[in-house]
């Protein structure tokens, strides 16, 4: 018979974070028969709501099928206790990443208004004491030229070793992830009775062929498409997505760009062209989002929150910045300062918000996928 010891504290931490009364789920699998992304095998959510009502946090933090879910709305939208599995399975996410993240202290910013002005003032601290150490700490004379502010070289350096830094802490958190799954699955079938009581065990390596599937499905997010309820999410996550790729690849050629070629680059550069097509993409989606919620529509807490606020400011703020320099706006550089903060934003947090979501997602899928071949 398997023991279960209810972690009481974490029941009463998800109804409080999702408004949903855990006691009142009756187990009818109305969620499970609702959702489109459900399979058989799994049977998703339920099996996850059977956990969470139980509180059963150790099983539910090496859990992968939480990922499964888009929360759509749909198994909520079916419930007839009102309880919110689609709420309860975004709960569970956010747990997870907070669970596995290191350095912790920066995953719980992300979670809580309390520390919001450290994760305000640390970023722009960072960057003060770079300008500072660049001896460049001052509002340039002349022509705007944000280099004569912040260098390049100061500025490639410093991106470039906070992004190394921030996907270090990301790869850690998924390495800490992906062992505790394999772990629990290997103490459930050998010992279910029994907490984990050995090593890790080495995780099957996954085919080629299922990792591009699973990148595949997330490349054109078919699985938002499935979705009843909310079927425009597709489109602003797709929009947001695609938009902030198209930013990440013009920056680092913006980077190199610095180095081998002439800098700034033209309007009417294919790569700016593309940076500014990223920017519009970005901004739509982000601003759709937020009405969303403002419409209440879809679920949002406060880690949702600082996430697209911080998205939309990043590139109004950057879109502000290059029409101040070809305009010579008076205060292109305080736009400048605030756009790099906000630059420095999300890459430094981006492990810890619900940007890690593609990070995790991607995993998790490889790992069900190929538990599902090995079955």
């Amino acid at each position: 018979m398997i023991e279960i010891s209810p972690d009481i504290a974490f029941i009463e931490k998800l109804q409080g974070a999702t408004g949903s009364q855990l006691t009142t789920c009756m187990q009818c699998g109305a969620c499970t028969a609702s959702c489109s992304l459900s399979e058989d095998q799994d049977v998703f959510p339920r099996k996850q709501m059977i956990m969470a009502a139980w509180g059963m946090r150790d099983r539910l933090m090496a859990d992968p099928h939480v990922w499964t879910c888009h929360q759509c709305g749909d198994c909520s939208v079916s419930c007839p206790r009102g309880v919110k599995p689609g709420e309860i399975l975004a709960a569970l996410r956010q747990e997870q990443i907070v669970h596995y993240s290191k350095p912790a202290f920066l995953a719980r910013w992300m979670q809580k208004p309390a520390f919001f002005p450290a994760a305000i003032l640390f970023p722009a601290a960072i960057i003060i004491l770079i300008l500072s150490l660049a001896g460049t700490f001052s509002i340039p004379e002349g022509p705007v030229d944000y280099s004569e502010f912040f260098s390049h070289a100061w500025l490639n350096g410093s991106f470039t070793a906070l992004f190394v830094l921030s996907t270090i802490g990301a790869v850690i958190g998924l390495r800490r992830f992906t062992r505790n799954v394999f772990t629990q699955r290997t103490v459930q079938k050998t010992n279910p009775d029994k907490p984990d009581q050995g090593q890790s065990p080495q995780a099957p390596q996954p085919a080629l062929r299922g990792i591009l599937t699973v990148l595949g499905r997330i490349m054109s997010h078919r699985d938002f498409n499935s979705c009843d309820e909310q079927k425009s999410r597709s489109v602003t996550h797709f929009l947001v997505f695609w938009g902030f790729i198209l930013l990440l690849f013009v920056t680092f050629f913006a980077i190199l760009s610095t180095i081998f070629f002439e800098y700034p680059l033209s309007i009417l550069n294919p790569i700016k062209i593309a940076g500014n097509l990223g920017a519009m993409m970005l901004l739509a989606g982000s601003s759709f989002m937020i009405l969303n919620r403002l419409r209440k529509r879809d679920q949002s807490n406060y880690a949702d929150w600082f996430f697209l606020l911080s998205f939309w400011l990043l590139t109004f703020s950057g879109m502000l910045v290059e029409g101040a320099r070809f305009h010579e706006w008076s205060f292109a550089y305080h736009l400048y300062f605030f756009h790099l903060v906000m630059v420095w934003i999300i890459i430094l947090y981006y492990p810890y918000t619900k940007f890690a979501h593609f990070l995790y997602r991607t995993v998790a899928m490889i790992i069900t996928r190929s538990g599902r071949q090995a079955g």
